[in-house]
């Protein structure tokens, strides 16, 4: 039975494809012959013409839905801004710092995004400590000199309360008040809160999931900064951004996101094709290279030594394991036996424990305490992963890190060379090693560019974990995979651009076709 090809023939002519009749029949009765003619061979190597009409289909309904998204936007109002530099200059001449090009560029960008009749959507990524939180600081001042609200959410509380004490530093001097709001906040100061975001007493407010709860309400809320977005369920970032529209009428707020993980271009024009595209690509000066050094659990004795000697000369240590006690399945060091271990043959310094079990006050402080250099050594789980910054601290030593993706491993790495303290990054390993973990060793000893590792670890993992929408219980693309199929990628903008200009019941169907409802959630 023949099966409607929604896409043009004149579309489907150009790429030399097979009909989608004849693509479900050979994949679902896939012939036997010898050599090029083994479809079988083919499949096994996802290398079928069917296949890659079916690759090319998927992404190209992914590319309309994006095209969807952004011309919806065009219609929805934005807060209507004024734009005013004055407190973004009062703010940068208090700083002890000069922005880098980078940042100056991608200020100017939002600057200009601030002032446009519909409401913007832009990505800022920027390796581990490329200042991407002054840069957020900067876009929230023109909307809070226009009377606005902002609002900055953050994955985890530790994260959060972080991104709250640093603008807190920078806006008191301006005499702007800030809010923090997690799941730990007291009632009594929650009930205060909100009362103040209600009426726009409070401008800025910073918190985790809790931005979100049915009984906070916003009075103008002009911008949503979203960090790290990932790591929210889409549902979560379309909840605040709801709230935005709903508290001024019919307008929706501008919105921000920040990530620290480095998104490969070919993820980039495929999974944010609705969104414009900012790059912090200059680390500040005076940051120093890390040294990454790979060792086995046998050398353990010589990195005590070694710490011994760094806590003697007055630098600080990250102790990262990968979990928090013992576990039945996974042989694994952890963080409650290596604390103690430590605290046994280095009995002469002080050391610091942080996870994710302890209470937010209990977290808070051990990594005050850190910060403040009261502590020598921080041993931790992978809740420092994001946003933590300690300059003194200039080794990061890493238990089984063979059990972690790259990304993550850059991330923690990223938490020292943040002084002008030459810095070191030890991953230490259990053998035997496999094969895959071996490669995300030797990248990570291979090279400090983010950009690097995130395309290993594309190839590696696939696009869910940065995309996000697993969350959700979408496990990514069908059959498409976007590192295997990059080269289909410039014909497939092609192809959106005829169908959404010509064709557009087409698309309307191709989107059902592949994503269905999931097509909501894209990119809320």
């Amino acid at each position: 039975q023949p099966i409607d090809d929604v896409i043009p023939n004149e579309i489907i002519a150009e790429q030399n494809y097979p009909s989608l009749s004849q693509c479900l029949y050979q994949i679902h009765r896939p012939s036997l012959g010898e050599g090029l003619h083994n479809d079988i061979g083919l499949l096994k190597e996802q290398q079928h013409p069917a296949q890659q009409r079916l690759a090319f289909e998927e992404l190209l309904a992914h590319q309309l839905a994006m095209r969807v998204k952004q011309h919806e936007r065009q219609y929805e109002q934005a807060p209507d801004i004024k734009l005013s530099t004055t407190l973004q200059a009062a703010c940068l001449k208090q700083l002890p710092f000069a922005l880098t090009h980078a940042q100056q560029k991608v200020v100017a960008q939002i600057n200009k995004d601030l002032q446009k009749k519909h409401p913007a959507l832009r990505l800022i990524q920027g390796d581990v400590g490329s200042g991407k939180t002054i840069v957020a600081l900067l876009a929230a001042l023109p909307i809070i000199e226009n009377g606005y609200q902002v609002a900055v959410m953050a994955p985890t509380e530790l994260l959060a309360l972080q991104h709250y004490e640093k603008f807190q530093e920078w806006l008191t001097p301006l005499k702007i008040p800030v809010a923090h709001l997690s799941s730990s906040t007291k009632a009594k100061d929650r009930r205060s809160i909100l009362q103040a975001l209600e009426n726009n007493n409070i401008k800025m407010v910073v918190g985790t999931h809790a931005l979100f709860q049915d009984d906070v309400e916003f009075n103008s809320l002009a911008l949503l900064i979203v960090d790290e977005q990932h790591r929210f369920g889409v549902d979560q970032r379309l909840a605040l951004r709801k709230k935005g529209q709903n508290a001024h009428n019919d307008i929706s707020p501008h919105q921000i996101t920040l990530t620290a993980t480095p998104i490969p271009r070919t993820l980039a024009m495929t999974m944010y094709a609705d969104m414009d595209y900012s790059v912090i690509d200059e680390l500040p000066p005076g940051r120093t290279a890390i040294k990454t050094v790979v060792i086995a659990q046998e050398k353990r004795a010589d990195i005590i030594e070694r710490i011994r000697h760094a806590c003697a000369e007055g630098k600080q240590t990250y102790w990262v394991c990968p979990l928090i006690s013992e576990s039945e399945t996974l042989q694994c060091e952890t963080a409650e036996d290596t604390f103690g271990l430590l605290k046994e043959q280095l009995a002469d310094i002080n050391i610091g424990l942080v996870h994710g079990r302890m209470k937010p006050k209990e977290k808070a402080a051990a990594m005050q305490a850190f910060k403040n250099n009261e502590t020598q050594i921080l041993v931790a789980t992978t809740v420092i992963e994001v946003g933590v910054d300690v300059p003194n601290a200039s080794l990061m030593m890493i238990e089984n890190a063979e059990r972690l993706g790259l990304a993550q491993l850059h991330q923690l790495r990223g938490r020292v060379g943040r002084g002008s303290t030459a810095s070191s990054c030890v991953l230490m390993y259990k053998s035997p090693l496999s094969q895959k973990a071996k490669h995300r060793l030797d990248t990570m000893r291979a090279t400090q560019d983010g950009f690097k590792i995130a395309e290993e670890d594309l190839k590696m993992r696939g696009a869910g974990e940065l995309f996000g929408t697993r969350q959700t219980g979408d496990n990514g693309f069908r059959v498409a995979d976007v590192f295997r199929d990059v080269h289909l990628l410039p014909e497939i903008e092609a192809a959106a651009d005829i169908m959404h200009e010509q064709y557009p019941e087409n698309s309307k169907r191709l989107i059902n076709r592949w994503l269905g409802l999931r097509q909501q959630y894209h990119q809320t």
